[in-house]
């Protein structure tokens, strides 16, 4: 074709180009987490700090980052991944790696802008807390022994513990008091894990908050299971000031 030059030659290897993406794209969206994780290193620094006001890129087996605002913590400065990186992975050996020991369905461990949010469900199947009560089972007096001994061993930390409840919930067909209930669910998790090898000072909050605070993900289902939890913020030498 006299003067058609090699036009189409660009337009084709635009297309070849943005069909390669697409292919991989698809390809990523259908690999499990430690895939997915390790592509997300590849293109994020590993140095890149995480603050306040900005959330980083990090992979976490098992964790998905995000920017969580599940629950009002108190402020905090920059956090020091590396070290956070030594807990996450610690406790994914203590619980993850032993699966006759915990469903990882009943817990979630994520890397925040504030610190390390580790989730715990009072899930129907794996209870935390003998009904709506907050009296330990042996599972859930297991569970934070565990994670006692975890923090321990990184004696910086200061950690926050919260308790959560579903909108609804019942004894003997009586509607139950959720702030009371989550509140003392907080802390008798603390205390759990205070008796067993964590220190005093290393606790620097301890709260209730009924069901005012719905995980996000299940907001169109309010007496979902996993909104009944106890959640616990893990950071890095914070005081309480």
């Amino acid at each position: 074709m006299a003067g058609g030059g090699g036009a189409w030659k660009v337009a084709f290897a635009d297309f070849v180009t943005a069909m390669m993406a697409l292919f991989m794209l698809l390809w990523i969206l259908n690999q499990d987490e430690k895939v997915k994780g390790e592509v997300q290193q590849y293109f994020n620094t590993r140095f890149k700090s995480v603050t306040k006001m900005s959330v980083g890129i990090i992979p976490i087996e098992n964790a998905d980052l995000i920017e969580a605002r599940r629950a009002v913590f108190d402020n905090a400065s920059a956090i020091d991944l590396q070290f956070m990186r030594r807990i996450n992975d610690d406790i994914i050996r203590v619980f993850a790696d032993n699966p006759n020991f915990i469903d990882m369905k009943t817990m979630r461990v994520q890397m925040t802008s504030e610190g390390l949010l580790i989730e715990f469900y009072n899930d129907p199947n794996r209870r935390l807390f003998q009904g709506p009560t907050a009296l330990l089972t042996k599972y859930g007096q297991t569970v934070f022994d565990t994670l006692s001994y975890v923090l321990a061993r990184h004696k910086s930390t200061r950690v926050e513990v919260e308790g959560h409840t579903a909108s609804d919930v019942e004894l003997d067909g009586e509607r139950v008091d959720t702030w009371a209930l989550s509140t003392d669910r907080a802390l008798i998790a603390r205390y759990a894990m205070d008796r067993k090898a964590m220190k005093s000072e290393q606790f620097i909050k301890v709260a209730g908050f009924s069901s005012s605070k719905p995980l996000k993900e299940y907001k169109h289902d309010l007496n979902h299971s996993h909104h009944d939890r106890v959640t616990i913020m893990v950071r890095a030498g914070v005081q309480r000031y």
